[in-house]
């Protein structure tokens, strides 16, 4: 049995926290859009919309495709199915809030800010994650974290979304050769 560090529930209560943390840190929703990193991040930026959206307050969201930006991107093999990333509303002169489930090596993290310097010109990059699970190699900090949880090499956070077919949400870790499980 995979040990469980959030359920649904708690996961639900680390999303209002981060809202309220968002909204905070920056006086307001006002020039804040949400831009979740394909698929997990993109689902948690949907989440974080829907719950400033029962409050009342309106935040811009989208879904980003960092594939062609990722560094590991040759050592694949793969040809990748890069979608075009249209958002939907502007960056220029807002503060993004770069979304993403799981922060490890942080690779994701500048693919995602190169893809975000393409479509515009924020005023300001943050991130969010909802488990930080240390292990960088690259410069990189969230600003929002949901849970930190540190974990070895041959450990994995598994990420369980309703949104991406599965039937409740929660994250376990997993040993790497029980990934797949």
């Amino acid at each position: 049995m995979q040990p469980v560090i959030m359920d649904a529930a708690g996961m639900r209560r680390t999303l209002v926290r981060l809202s309220h943390e968002i909204e905070e840190r920056n006086e307001g929703l006002g020039a804040v859009v949400l831009v979740g990193v394909k698929r997990g991040g993109e689902v948690v930026a949907s989440r974080l919309a829907a719950l400033f959206a029962a409050a009342g307050r309106a935040v811009p969201c989208a879904g980003l495709d960092i594939t062609m930006a990722r560094d590991d991107l040759v050592s694949a093999f793969i040809l990748p199915e890069a979608e075009k990333n249209e958002l939907g509303f502007s960056l220029d002169g807002k503060t993004v809030v770069l979304c993403d489930d799981v922060l490890h090596t942080g690779r994701s993290a500048v693919a995602g800010i190169e893809t975000l310097f393409r479509l515009g010109r924020p005023d300001k990059i943050e991130l969010l994650v909802l488990v930080d699970r240390g292990g960088r190699e690259l410069p990189v900090r969230a600003d929002f974290v949901g849970k930190n949880v540190p974990t070895s090499r041959e450990e994995y956070i598994n990420v369980r979304l309703r949104e991406l077919g599965h039937g409740e949400d929660s994250l376990t870790i997993t040993r790497r050769d029980n990934a797949a499980s």
